[in-house]
C-alpha cells in the first residue's frame, strides 16, 4: 500500500435535521481527503451519526416515535448530504450498528477495565443534557449552559467513572510537543491551559439503565448503559473493524475534523482513552468554528437555522461549497446570510470565475485543433502558477482552507488582468495571438486543477473544455455557463 491518509469527521448528533454547521464540517473534510487523493494517498473518509443518549430519546418521544425509527429516519436525512454536496467519504458509521459498532466499544471498555482505570462511585452533579456530559459552575453564565443556555439537571447516581487524571500530564505533554497536533493555535493553548490548570478530572463513563435505556450496555453489569461520548468517540476505531488487528492499516488517524464545542472530549477525554487501551493517539486535531447569522449562533431556539438543502436546491451545491469555504474562515466563526452569499455568488463565481472561464475558452475556439508548444508560456505566468500551487498546499495542510480559495481566486484575477492587459481579442498577428490564448488556457486548466478538491464539478466542467488530444496537440470546446446569474 502507498502512503495511507485517514481522515474522519465529528459524528453528527441526530436529535435535529441537518443544518449548514453540519454540511461546513463535511465539506471541509471532503476538500482535504481530496486533496490527498491526487496526491496519489490512499485514503479513507468516514462520516456517520452519533445515535444514542438522553437527547436522542427525547426527541423521538417528542416524535411520537420509538427510539430505533426515529434514528433510522435521520440517519437517512444525514446520508443524502453526500448526494446533494458530492461528498467523498468512504464508509459513514452508526453508533446503533450492533455488528459493526457494539464489539469495539465493549472491547474498548474492557481494555479500560484491564488497565485499572473504570471505577464505580456516587456523584451529584449538574448535568447538561445538550452536551450530554456533567458540567461545572465554571461552565455556567446565569445559571445557565454556556453554549445551551439551558439550567442543567441535578443528577445524583452511581455510575462507573473512568480516571482520566492519571493521564492529564501525558496528555498535555503530547499536546505541547506536537505529537498531537491542535489546530489552529488557538484550541491549543485552549485545552493546554485547562491541562496546566485544573487538569483533566475523572470523568463518568456510565449512567444508571433505569434512566437511560437507549445505549449500550455496560459489558457484565446491564444494569448501567455506556456513557454516550465513550460510545461515540469509539466510532474512529469501530469503522476499521477494531479489535480485529486489521485496524491497523489505517490507525491512527491523520485528521478528526471536528467543531470547536467538542474540542475537550476528543483531546482530552479520547486521548485518555486510547492511552488506557495501549492504542496510538491520532496525529492531528482540527476543530473549525460555529457559522453564525447576523452574528448569532444558528440555534432553533433563536429560530436562526439555515436549510442546506433547501439553498443546494435553489443555488447549487457548489455555490454553496464556495461560499462556506472561502467566506467562512476555517478556524474561526463566520457569518451567513443571503444577502451576502448572492453578492459572492455574482461577484466571485458569476463575474469572476464563471466570466474568465468563458473568456478563455471563447478565444480558444477561434484557433480549433492546434500545436501547443510550452516554451511559449511566458515566466511571469508559470511563476504565478507555481506560486498558487505552493500556497494551495500550504494552506491546506494548515487547515486554512479559506485562504486556499482566496489563492485560487487571485490566479483568477491574474488571468483576467493578463487578458485585460494584453487586448488579446484584438491581436492581429496570428502567432502572438496563438501564444498568448495558450498562456490563458494554461492558466485557466491550472485553476480548475487547483479547484477540483473544492468545487469538484465546477473543475470537471472545465477541464471537460480543454482537451488534450495527445502531449501536444490541444483543442477547445465550447463550454457552458458555468454559474448564471441570478435573477
Amino acid at each position: 500500500m502507498g502512503k495511507k491518509f485517514y481522515i474522519t469527521t465529528a459524528l453528527d448528533y441526530v436529535n435535529a435535521e441537518p443544518h449548514l454547521g453540519h454540511v461546513l464540517e463535511k465539506i471541509q473534510a471532503d476538500v482535504i481527503a481530496r486533496f490527498h487523493r491526487l496526491k496519489g494517498e490512499e485514503v479513507l473518509f468516514l462520516s456517520g451519526t452519533d445515535e444514542h443518549g438522553v437527547k436522542v430519546k427525547r426527541a423521538a418521544e417528542a416524535a411520537g416515535m420509538n427510539p430505533r425509527e426515529f434514528v433510522d429516519m435521520m440517519a437517512e436525512k444525514f446520508k443524502q448530504l453526500k448526494d446533494i454536496f458530492n461528498l467523498s467519504y468512504d464508509d459513514f458509521i452508526r453508533t446503533t450498528d450492533e455488528k459493526r459498532h457494539y464489539p469495539a466499544v465493549r472491547a474498548i471498555w474492557q481494555k479500560l477495565v484491564s488497565s485499572g482505570d473504570i471505577y464505580k462511585k456516587k456523584y451529584r452533579g449538574l448535568y447538561c443534557v445538550g452536551h450530554e456530559a456533567f458540567i461545572t459552575e465554571k461552565d455556567l453564565e446565569d445559571g445557565l449552559c454556556r453554549d445551551h443556555q439551558v439550567k442543567p439537571e441535578v443528577i445524583e447516581e452511581e455510575n462507573y467513572f473512568f480516571r482520566l487524571s492519571k493521564y492529564s500530564s501525558k496528555i498535555g505533554s503530547l499536546i505541547k510537543s506536537g505529537e498531537l497536533l491542535i489546530l489552529p493555535e488557538g484550541r491549543r493553548n485552549e485545552i493546554l491551559s485547562l491541562i496546566q490548570g485544573e487538569g483533566l478530572e475523572d470523568v463518568s463513563f456510565s449512567r444508571p439503565r433505569k434512566d437511560l435505556e437507549w445505549g449500550i450496555p455496560v459489558p457484565e453489569d446491564d444494569t448501567h448503559t455506556i456513557y454516550v461520548w465513550a460510545d461515540a468517540l469509539t466510532n474512529y476505531l469501530s469503522a476499521l473493524d477494531y479489535p480485529d488487528q486489521e485496524f491497523l492499516k489505517w490507525w491512527p488517524a491523520e485528521v478528526h475534523l471536528i467543531g470547536k464545542d467538542i474540542l475537550r472530549f476528543h483531546a482530552g477525554i479520547w486521548p485518555g482513552m486510547l492511552l488506557s487501551a495501549g492504542l496510538p493517539l491520532p496525529k492531528s486535531i482540527f476543530a473549525h468554528g460555529f457559522i453564525t447569522v447576523q452574528g448569532r449562533k444558528m440555534s432553533k431556539t433563536v429560530g436562526n437555522i439555515v436549510d442546506p438543502v433547501e439553498l443546494s436546491k435553489k443555488y447549487g451545491a457548489e455555490p454553496l461549497r464556495y461560499y462556506l469555504l472561502k467566506e467562512i474562515p476555517s478556524s474561526a466563526d463566520g457569518d451567513f446570510s443571503l444577502e451576502r452569499f448572492k453578492d459572492v455568488y455574482e461577484s466571485d463565481l458569476a463575474n469572476g470565475l464563471g466570466n474568465f472561464a468563458s473568456r478563455v475558452l471563447t478565444l480558444g475556439l477561434q484557433l480549433g485543433e492546434f500545436n501547443a508548444d510550452f516554451k511559449d508560456i511566458e515566466a511571469e505566468v508559470r511563476e504565478k502558477i507555481d506560486f498558487t500551487k505552493k500556497t494551495v498546499e500550504e494552506k491546506i495542510n494548515s487547515f486554512k482552507l479559506n485562504e486556499a480559495m482566496q489563492a485560487i481566486m487571485a490566479l483568477v484575477a491574474f488571468g483576467d488582468f493578463y487578458v485585460n492587459k494584453n487586448e488579446v481579442w484584438a491581436i492581429k498577428d496570428q502567432g502572438l495571438k496563438k501564444k498568448a490564448i495558450l498562456n490563458l488556457i494554461v492558466i485557466l486548466d491550472n485553476i480548475s486543477a487547483a479547484l477540483s478538491p473544492f468545487l469538484p464539478k465546477t473543475a470537471e466542467k472545465i477541464t471537460q473544455n480543454i482537451v488534450w488530444l495527445s502531449e501536444e496537440t490541444l483543442e477547445i470546446k465550447k463550454g457552458e455557463v458555468l454559474f448564471p446569474r441570478l435573477l
